[in-house]
């Protein structure tokens, strides 16, 4: 383990199909990571929250007669210890948690969990919590573990809290908040546009449709970075489309370099139109990335953490909030 560490910290963009090898193996051929699919950041959500003492929840607690053992809890905040963590490029680091080896995570597609991590105290004295939401990009049916992929931001501080993690350390989970609820063959043809770290709830959803051979949904992908080298999982997403037909993907940069083949530059209508499914009741465009490209292609969430109204390109192109999902 500690010299694949090594290795992959030199890897970019990482091949994460060779990533904590030793794994139970999913259904997936050999070349699929077990990983099921965000984030991220998920929907923007940005603010603090204020509790006077944790109120943790350990797995032993759970009453397994209840059904299946599961180790998140959407009501209580449960400590998650980190097991291991490999950086993935400059930027970018992959972290895995673990938990009773029995039980799952409890996360369906598509949902994600949310993080908290102290950031001092308040005026009463009571300790203040920065808490982001994040995607785990592990197969929701592994047991024992999660995966997460998170950019480290100069001035994120939950980003930071993470950089600042050791093997040992645990962080505060609650969840799982459902985004989408994605379903089989919901639809005959999805479009995604995702920008950064905001390829992880698309992928939690590409893996769930690829992993179902009665699934006959069509997905094409408009993923958008800064730079070749910012592409995340760019490996495991080329193998799945030369693998799979129903997937198709774009990649767009801001920064080419001389030997870059793909886009160049934001994402444009031209590329909507070219590489996503036109407006239709068959047919969903699902949006996320950060809120500068939100805004540009489909426009932000409502106030009140809603989906809200579309605008940007997508409007434009006469996508209506019936066709369009924002994570």
């Amino acid at each position: 383990m500690a010299f694949f560490y090594r290795r992959l910290a030199k890897a970019a963009p990482i091949a994460f199909s060779h990533a904590f090898r030793g794994q139970p193996k999913s259904n997936f051929p050999s070349f699929r990571v077990p990983f099921g699919a965000i984030a991220a950041i998920s929907g923007g959500i940005s603010y603090y929250y204020y509790f006077s003492s944790p109120n943790l929840v350990h797995l032993d607690q759970i009453n397994e007669e209840t059904g299946p053992k599961v180790a998140l809890n959407p009501d209580n905040w449960l400590e998650f210890k980190l097991q291991d963590r490999a950086k993935v490029n400059h930027n970018t680091h992959l972290f895995r948690f673990s938990f009773d080896p029995t039980a799952k995570l409890g996360l369906d597609v598509a949902s994600c969990i949310i993080t908290r991590a102290p950031v001092g105290q308040d005026p009463e004295g009571k300790t203040k919590y920065v808490i982001r939401p994040y995607t785990p990009i592990s197969d929701p049916d592994s047991k024992g573990y999660f995966d997460l992929l998170i950019k480290v931001y100069p001035e994120g501080k939950m980003s930071q809290h993470f950089a600042s993690l050791k093997p040992g350390d645990v962080v505060d989970v609650k969840g799982p908040i459902e985004k989408l609820r994605y379903t089989p063959n919901m639809k005959k043809h999805i479009g995604m546009i995702a920008g950064g770290t905001g390829i992880t709830p698309m992928l939690q959803i590409i893996d769930a449709i690829l992993r179902n051979p009665d699934d006959n949904t069509q997905v094409s992908l408009l993923y958008a970075n800064v730079s070749p080298n910012d592409i995340l999982l760019k490996h495991k997403l080329d193998v799945l489309a030369a693998s799979y037909p129903n997937l198709k993907i774009f990649y767009t940069v801001d920064n080419p370099s001389k030997d870059w083949n793909g886009g160049s530059g934001y994402i444009t209508k031209d590329m909507v139109v070219k590489g996503l499914p036109g407006p239709s009741d068959d047919a969903l465009i699902l949006v996320c990335g950060p809120p500068g490209m939100m805004n540009h292609i489909s426009g932000g969430k409502a106030k009140d953490w809603s989906q809200g109204e579309v605008s940007g390109i997508l409007k434009e192109l006469g996508y209506t909030e019936q066709m369009v999902y924002k994570f």
